[in-house]
């Protein structure tokens, strides 16, 4: 078996599956189409599938030219139907691994691929999990269901673990150019899983188990949370000691070995950092053993968003103006800048919590015009001229590119900076509040 799946795998008559069409699984979808793949796309999603095989991209980092390619030469055909899961030689999951309310692992997604691969499983068929998650979900979750149906993982059936590093928006590295590392459950599966991605990555890292893998991913993020929490903290030092951290940040930067840079803001958001720590703490906790780092630095970044809402009613306070009745523009609403994802981005913290201290909130996000939350939809206003002039404050949460930043500091009465953006513009109306050490005057500096 091993061999007529790797003979599938070199000469591209293997047929690849990829289970949910997101922000994983799309770009990772066009690359097996342009190593030479059939790919079949599988989503519950019957709108994703319509808008995708209509030749539409609902993914930024994919183009749409490149969907509707992809689908008029019969390469890719996205699909809602279960059984064409029985066609494939190869199926990678890329579900959605959120936490519930109490920040344990919501495993409810990456089950229900993984019943519906063992209900089309067939000898011969290697399945990989991508989807983020705690050590032991390969082996503990996957693995059972795919060996229920009779088949033996390693001789009948190849079964691994291959974290996806999906950094949208990122103009140098993308799914093709970023090294993908490969843990399977038997030296075959990572044989296997390994030849799979050798044919559309340009760099694979084999590691010896499902776990290592599953762990590599979770220390790349809570390497970063936990810097984040460190330099958030440092921000907090900053400002009751008068000292401006971008320049304490940027001067140790400076230094050619031993430091890497890392930026404070308004909190931590999208789909890994704000989460993957957790799924390790929660595999941890139930090894009784507590995560003082991860526990500490998530702490300090969720603090964030009510530390911006603090530097918002200080600098109103000190113009004699209430959070309470004040107009007020957030100014990005996107997790990181030049994107338009928000999921768990520290705007939607901070615009509830100053909704809830009575603020009239609008926003603004060239790349994000609604977004909804808890039920609701929020629509954007446009960036005018009368619009800064409208707002009691407006607050920079995210950094775009795009934003004229000097004519916000030239219409703004008041501008709270939590990305430094006003650092080298020229002095214009707005009195400019940083995230720390304090006030500047007009246009000038700490």
């Amino acid at each position: 078996m091993k061999q007529q799946l790797l003979d599938r795998i070199h000469d591209r008559s293997g047929v690849i599956g990829v289970i949910g069409l997101g922000y994983v699984g799309l770009p990772l979808a066009m690359e097996f189409v342009h190593a030479g793949f059939r790919v079949i796309g599988y989503d519950v999603s019957e709108r994703v599938v319509e808008l995708l095989m209509a030749g539409q991209s609902h993914i930024q980092d994919v183009p749409a030219a490149q969907v509707q390619a992809a689908v008029a030469s019969g390469s890719f055909v996205a699909t809602a139907l279960e059984d064409r899961l029985g066609e494939c030689d190869a199926i990678s999951i890329a579900v959605p691994t959120p936490l519930s309310k109490t920040r344990d692992p919501d495993m409810a997604y990456v089950l229900s691929a993984a019943d519906a691969i063992a209900r089309q499983a067939h000898p011969g068929l290697c399945v990989v999990l991508e989807s983020t998650t705690y050590p032991g979900t390969t082996r503990e979750l996957l693995q059972p269901r795919l060996e229920a149906k009779g088949l033996t993982v390693g001789r009948d059936i190849f079964v691994a673990f291959s974290p996806e590093r999906v950094d949208p928006g990122n103009p140098t590295y993308n799914t093709k150019n970023t090294p993908k590392v490969v843990g399977g459950v038997t030296p075959a599966c990572v044989e296997v899983a390994a030849a799979l991605y050798e044919s559309c990555i340009d760099t694979v890292v084999p590691v010896t188990s499902p776990e290592a893998a599953e762990l590599v991913k979770l220390l790349e993020n809570t390497f970063r949370a936990v810097n984040i929490g460190l330099v958030n903290e440092i921000a907090i030092m900053c400002d009751k000691l008068g000292v401006n951290v971008w320049e304490v940040i940027d001067a140790a930067a400076t230094k050619p070995f031993g430091f890497m840079k890392f930026t404070p803001g308004p909190g931590i958001g999208g789909h890994c950092i704000p989460l993957d720590p957790h799924y390790l703490a929660w595999k941890m906790r139930t090894l009784n053993y507590k995560t003082r780092f991860i526990d500490l630095a998530s702490e300090i970044n969720s603090h964030m968003p009510e530390w911006v809402v603090q530097k918002v009613a200080d600098a109103l306070n000190e113009v004699r103006k209430s959070v309470r009745g004040s107009r007020l523009l957030v100014l990005g609403v996107a997790y990181k800048r030049d994107i338009d994802d928000v999921r768990e981005s520290p705007a939607l913290d901070v615009i509830r919590l100053l909704e809830e201290r009575g603020a009239h909130v609008e926003f603004h996000d060239p790349f994000v015009h609604e977004f909804r939350e808890e039920g609701h939809t929020r629509k954007g206003v446009e960036l005018s001229d009368e619009m800064l002039r409208w707002a009691d404050a407006v607050v920079v949460i995210t950094d775009h590119k795009q934003l004229d930043y000097q004519r916000v500091v030239d219409h703004a009465a008041l501008l709270v900076d939590t990305r430094n953006v006003t650092a080298s513009l020229r002095p214009g109306r707005a009195r400019i509040v940083p995230l720390a050490a304090g006030i500047r005057s007009v246009g000038g500096v700490a």
